[in-house]
């Protein structure tokens, strides 16, 4: 072959040529690969990964040997020896898809470690025909996905050689190395709180920073030209004035296909998230936990397929977000606004992750202000967007209480759960077009308990009014004393009954269950059940009489004769049941308060 036909073959296979004896940087482009099968021990390669900014360094990689099976059922995993700045680091949470060629052919990514405290920088390769099959799925999702609602267990591989036993009693198996999940943002209590539950999904939480061109989920110029084999990438969860991001590194751009990670991310299967460049501020070297630190910055693309062994994005695609606003208003013990602040970012949109996400950026919202304090209380109101003329308006108040929870988490969780039921329906996905939250911090603990009740007379007419006096007992104060009106309705039945004074928790219950016994609620329905549940500053006035309620869907059917609800039981299907319960309370009126009210307390009558 003559010799000025060598860099042009090497561009053509997408690499660059080398410069003074230093290995040729891989470039855009199909590279030539090598199976697994024809990997050898002692071969000589070299990996391409980011230990500062964005461009990669060479690091040589000793061969140590083929694993038959070792990622499963003829799945074998190619074991290696990083040399080079790889000895001092170690196998490192980021250096997931690094790309490591033999002789100027591509086989495989970084993507598995042997164990934290070797001085040897021992790596698994996950092949690189495993990954390029991520490009034949289909929409099909895989099982074992990571997910907040049911995090799944960190994978870990034995290796052979009937070892497994040792491997279980804290001997030595090989794992995917940590996804750093970098919260830019986030208060260091955020991340207390939520990082156990990352970690059980194999997911490291990382303080880190996004760049200010990853407040716009458009793609940035030059996306063509992004993410070469080498460079760090990650997939973005949130961004904007927060971001949470997961860095890895690329492994293979073919011009539009770009694969990564060599193990899954979250094993979601397909799935539409934005996909960015990243910038690596440090690579902290350690025994134990070796991570980049870095800051996602522009989007370039958008990922696709996150798979057992890979994820793939695609250059040029968009991603659609939620875009979420969050007001925070601080008040004084009048009432007047003292402080006023804004966050504004936009959330992946995943069933199970999209009511974390919002549950995590509102905690952090309001962890990470000096006006929080343990006696605060939380007034919120909010409004979820939703296509189809369909939309969310929510309300309530959360104040301290002698519970282990603390009162924004208590918030955080009651928020995340409305998005918990919307994505729960089995008929359609909902798209939410916006949310927006507002919270006011009142510097009191605004807390009441209903006591008891008393009624002048024992006996009313039907169609009169009959006064009675409630007490509610504050947090440190003193009692509390209204007085209700309760009017009789005319044609109410004959006989026992009794006034019910209670908070919003007594009567949501029962509907709010009867709604999650139907496997096929659709989403219209979702909604209606949501938005007619009772706000916690409210004590609600029901009268209760002895005849059965009806819970079907987002529907109540009260008061219904016995021989009815007998035959609606009999008629229910087991995908769409009825719920009965023996009793109607059918709420009169609702007395608003600034407090968060708790308990009930009845009041027997007879009417005459």
């Amino acid at each position: 072959m003559k010799p000025r036909l060598v860099p042009m073959l090497l561009c053509l296979a997408g690499l660059v040529p080398a410069q003074n004896g230093t290995p040729a940087r891989p470039g855009i482009g199909k590279p030539p690969i090598m199976k697994a099968a024809d990997v050898k021990a002692g071969m000589k390669g070299t990996a391409w990964t980011v230990f500062a900014g964005t461009e990669p360094e060479p690091v040589p990689v000793e061969i140590l040997g083929v694993m038959a099976n070792a990622w499963g059922p003829k799945q074998d995993i190619i074991l290696g020896k990083m040399g080079g700045k790889a000895q001092r680091t170690n196998v490192a949470g980021g250096m997931s898809g690094s790309p490591v060629y033999v002789d100027g052919k591509l086989i495989g990514a970084i993507a598995l470690r042997l164990s934290v405290f070797s001085p040897d920088a021992i790596c698994g390769i996950t092949p690189i025909e495993l990954m390029l099959e991520i490009n034949d799925f289909d929409e099909t999702k895989p099982a074992g996905a990571k997910t907040p609602a049911e995090p799944g267990k960190r994978a870990s591989l034995d290796v052979p050689g009937g070892l497994a036993a040792q491997a279980a009693a804290g001997g030595w198996s090989l794992t995917p190395i940590d996804t750093p999940l970098v919260f830019s943002g986030f208060h260091e209590s955020s991340m207390r709180e939520f990082a156990p539950l990352l970690r059980q999904m194999g997911v490291q939480a990382a303080q880190g920073g996004a760049s200010a061109s990853l407040r716009s989920t458009g793609l940035a110029p030059g996306w063509r030209q992004a993410l070469r084999p080498g460079d760090a990438v990650s997939g973005v969860l949130v961004s904007g004035d927060v971001s949470m991001t997961a860095m890895g590194t690329v492994t293979y751009n073919d011009g539009r296909r770009v694969l990564a990670f060599g193990h899954p991310f979250l094993n979601l299967g397909p799935v539409s998230m934005p996909l960015a460049k990243s910038d690596v501020v440090m690579t902290l070297a350690s025994a134990f936990q070796p991570n980049k630190i870095g800051n996602a910055t522009e989007v370039v693309g958008s990922l696709k397929q996150d798979r057992h062994s890979g994820i793939m994005g695609v250059l040029g695609e968009t991603a659609d977000m939620i875009p979420t606003r969050l007001k925070v208003r601080s008040l004084d013990e009048s009432g007047a606004v003292v402080k006023v602040k804004e966050f504004r970012y936009d959330v992946f949109v995943q069933q199970k992750w999209t009511p974390f996400l919002m549950m995590a950026t509102l905690f952090n919202g309001l962890s990470g202000l000096n006006d929080f304090a343990e006696e605060v209380s939380y007034r919120v109101s909010g409004n979820v967007e939703i296509e189809g003329n369909n939309k969310l308006s929510l309300a309530n108040i959360f104040s301290p209480a002698e519970a282990p929870v603390p009162a924004p988490m208590q918030m955080a969780f009651w928020w995340g759960d409305k998005f918990n039921r919307l994505f729960a329906n089995t008929i359609r996905m909902p798209k939410l077009r916006g949310v927006n939250i507002d919270v006011d911090l009142i510097p009191s603990r605004r807390a009441a308990t209903i006591e008891s009740a008393f009624a002048g007379a024992a006996e009313v007419e039907a169609g009169a009014v009959l006064p009675v006096k409630v007490y509610l007992r504050p947090y440190r104060g003193g009692r509390l004393e209204r007085l209700v009106n309760v009017k009789i309705p005319a044609g109410f039945p004959k006989g026992e009954h009794r006034i019910l004074f209670s908070d919003a928790d007594t009567l949501n219950r029962m509907q709010t269950f009867a709604g999650t016994l139907n496997r096929f609620i659709d989403l219209p329905q979702a909604v209606s059940l949501i938005n007619q549940e009772r706000t916690n500053n409210k004590m609600y006035v029901s009268l209760v009489q002895a005849r059965p309620t009806v819970y079907r869907d987002d529907t109540t059917m009260p008061a219904l004769p016995p021989s009815v609800a007998n035959v609606m039981q009999n008629a229910r299907t087991g995908s769409r049941s009825y719920f009965t319960i023996p009793e109607t309370a059918e709420e009169q009126q609702a007395v608003p308060f600034d407090l968060m009210i708790n308990g009930g307390y009845s009041l027997r009558i007879k009417v005459n």
